[in-house]
């Protein structure tokens, strides 16, 4: 098969599809780069969710036409990147250590320009009641002028939903299109992680970053009621294989990744293993004699059973070399364009492969495949 060829869409594969963003900072650039090959591709999602920089994202692919997604994507991400002091310098678009750190201590000190800046000095001699290190006003701007939010509420081709804790009641809470009218606060309060940025307003309650609960919004698509047979991609860009940590610098990279990973990995399988009890439960159904299966019993158990069928396809951002400590706020140009041009390289591949297209076996509810860790094992 020649490169960038992907297999035709067979009819007979009608699942709708699913994209799931997680959250992770400057990371999210991979994400861009995911989206720019599916919009080429016959794998259209019909739903975007996401948490974090992933609800970002997310609002910016449903927040425009399918012609203008990619575009105001590419523009979001370089603005953002846009170089905020002399110490930023692009060498030919390599990631080198001192780049790392000093992209990230740029965005520690001085913001990123319409995402976020510190506070004033006089916040902190003057008042004790500040909640957070940065204000996020200006992220509120960049929204309004890339995403076209009456797009998100009336436009009937994509759905989608965002997910933030309440700060007051410590409840996860999914704000989703086609419940509510989406608003640039719902799309900030998913991102609004403590204690760097303040908790968002949103109708008298104040909402903190949806990762502090789950950093994925996979569980929310596929439990969903009514459940749709469905294709979901599910960007991740904590990996959970690593190497084993050499220096302190690289103890504290793998330490997030570890974190984070293991909450996607465990939500993943518990998924795997409920659906796949659905089906058992509806092909137990059918061996009951009529007298079992018409009691009271055995259609409560009945009402937990399922027919949709899953298949998760794993797309996760997994870097060649240590990135350090503060990966996600590294902003600097050159390794948002590496990281965008690997997530779109990660989805060709898999859509190459399109594994997803072989017969689904009859006693499964729920296929997972991670194509890129097949790939890299194989050459292990």
């Amino acid at each position: 098969m020649k490169d960038g060829i992907t297999p035709a869409r067979p009819a007979s594969y009608d699942k709708k599809v699913g994209l799931v963003l997680q959250g992770g900072g400057a990371l999210g650039s991979y994400q861009g780069g995911v989206y720019e090959a599916l919009a080429n591709s016959e794998y259209l999602p019909d739903w975007v969710a996401g948490i974090s920089i992933g609800a970002i994202n997310a609002a910016l692919i449903a927040g425009n036409t399918p012609e203008h997604r990619v575009q105001r994507l590419r523009t979001f991400w370089e603005e953002i990147t846009a170089p905020t002091s002399l110490w930023h310098s692009a060498l030919d678009g390599q990631i080198v250590e001192w780049q790392q750190w000093a992209g990230a201590l740029t965005a520690l000190m001085f913001g990123q320009p319409g995402f976020f800046e510190p506070r004033e000095p006089h916040d902190w001699l003057l008042s004790n009641t500040s909640v957070s290190y940065y204000k996020t006003s200006a992220l509120k701007s960049t929204l309004e002028r890339l995403i076209d939010f009456d797009r998100i509420n009336h436009a009937k081709e994509m759905r989608l939903s965002v997910g933030a804790v309440n700060v007051r009641t410590g409840h996860f809470d999914y704000f989703d299109s086609e419940k509510i009218t989406i608003r640039p606060e719902h799309v900030m309060a998913s991102g609004a992680i403590p204690p760097g940025f303040p908790p968002i307003e949103i109708d008298g309650e104040y909402y903190w970053d949806g990762g502090l609960f789950s950093n994925t919004p996979l569980a929310y698509m596929v439990d969903y009621y009514p459940r749709r047979s469905r294709l979901i991609l599910q960007v991740d860009v904590f990996p959970a294989h690593g190497r084993v940590p050499t220096n302190l610098a690289e103890v504290t990279e793998r330490d997030k990744d570890v974190r984070y990973s293991s909450r996607t990995r465990l939500t993943t399988n518990n998924l795997r293993e409920k659906h796949n009890v659905r089906h058992a439960i509806n092909e137990l159904h059918k061996l009951l004699p009529p007298e079992l299966a018409g009691t009271e019993q055995a259609q409560r158990l009945y009402a937990y059973g399922c027919v949709t069928e899953m298949d998760i396809v794993q797309l996760i951002y997994r870097p060649m070399e240590p990135l350090g400590a503060f990966k996600d706020f590294e902003f600097s140009r050159s390794t948002m364009a590496a990281r965008w041009k690997q997530g779109r390289s990660d989805v060709l591949i898999a859509l190459q492969a399109s594994p997803w297209l072989a017969p689904m076996p009859k006693e499964l509810g729920v296929r997972v495949f991670d194509v890129m860790h097949d790939i890299l094992t194989s050459r292990s």
